[in-house]
């Protein structure tokens, strides 16, 4: 018999927590949805996540390797959408090197080397230096290469921590917690932030960001990091705490760096909306700090005291 986390009762018990909460703050929302833009996107959002969260955990009920796999995927389809945002989709050979570049990652969190993971980033900046001479061509190389080499450390290195994030105690229920933290901290955020606080903290960057809203959103993702904290291997405060911060600050600023991106380039989605918002990379986005400074703040945390 294959071993899944389905038969798990801590798998079952946060399955029940995550939709209840989903059920719940939907309920709100939706009395609401027609207020604003704002009660809008979130409504859409948690409307879509009562499909998506029931299909999320599936896949990662699913035996080893197949959550990885999934993780790998969602990383291509994540460059691919950044390439077309940077207009360089066309380029085949910066973005196949990216996307191989990813798959290696995929077989170095899979083998749990976290030595050769985290050389990736020169290996790919050697073989698209390669580039020019295979097409002897000059024009543009700099910023191919620059492009290439940002979009391969955001959306490969960065995000594919999720996947040594695995190989820790209860690795399955810890990446699930980091990703409902994040989403959760996101949506209350734009629902709550034109009502609490007019401050805008980067008004051209992404205007709907409040400092109320943020102090806010933060506060209630704390309270949900320690009511879902049996899912870490620890539930001392340190932990849940940690955790909690990181998905509310590391996941505003994921989405800051995203949106200055997109601004710059001129492009602000690309393709049809996904889980009610925004395309593929916008539900990304915010992982993209998160996955990389929870995997290493949770191997140092042991030794910090509280």
């Amino acid at each position: 018999m294959i071993d899944t986390s389905w038969s798990s009762p801590v798998y079952q018990q946060m399955v029940l927590i995550v939709l209840s909460i989903i059920f719940v703050s939907g309920i709100g929302v939706y009395f609401l949805r027609m207020r604003n833009y704002y009660f809008t996107a979130s409504w859409a959002s948690i409307k879509s996540w009562l499909v998506a969260a029931p299909l999320l955990f599936l896949v990662m009920g699913l035996p080893s390797p197949f959550p990885m796999l999934v993780l790998v995927v969602l990383a291509i389809i994540g460059a691919k959408v950044f390439f077309q945002i940077m207009g360089m989709f066309h380029r085949s050979y910066f973005v196949l090197i990216s996307y191989a570049g990813i798959m290696a990652l995929g077989v170095c969190a899979y083998f749990n080397r976290v030595d050769i993971y985290n050389v990736m980033p020169m290996v790919v900046l050697a073989c698209c230096c390669l580039v020019p001479m295979i097409r002897n061509s000059y024009k543009r190389m700099i910023q191919y290469i620059s492009v290439t080499l940002l979009g391969f450390i955001f959306l490969g290195w960065s995000f594919m921590h999720l996947s040594l994030i695995l190989h820790f105690e209860n690795g399955i229920y810890q990446l699930t917690y980091l990703i409902v933290l994040t989403e959760f901290c996101d949506n209350t955020n734009l629902a709550l932030g034109r009502y609490i606080g007019s401050y805008k903290l980067f008004p051209r960057l992404n205007p709907r960001r409040t400092l109320g809203g943020l102090i806010v959103s933060i506060l209630l993702t704390l309270f949900l990091a320690g009511a879902m904290r049996f899912l870490l291997p620890d539930d001392s405060q340190k932990y849940w705490l940690t955790a909690g911060l990181i998905a509310s600050l590391g996941g505003f600023v994921g989405d800051l760096v995203m949106s200055a991106i997109r601004r710059d380039a001129g492009v602000r989605i690309v393709g049809p909306f996904i889980l009610g918002r925004g395309d593929f990379l916008h539900r990304m986005d915010r992982l993209i700090f998160v996955a990389p400074i929870y995997y290493y703040l949770m191997l140092a945390i042991p030794d910090i005291s509280l």
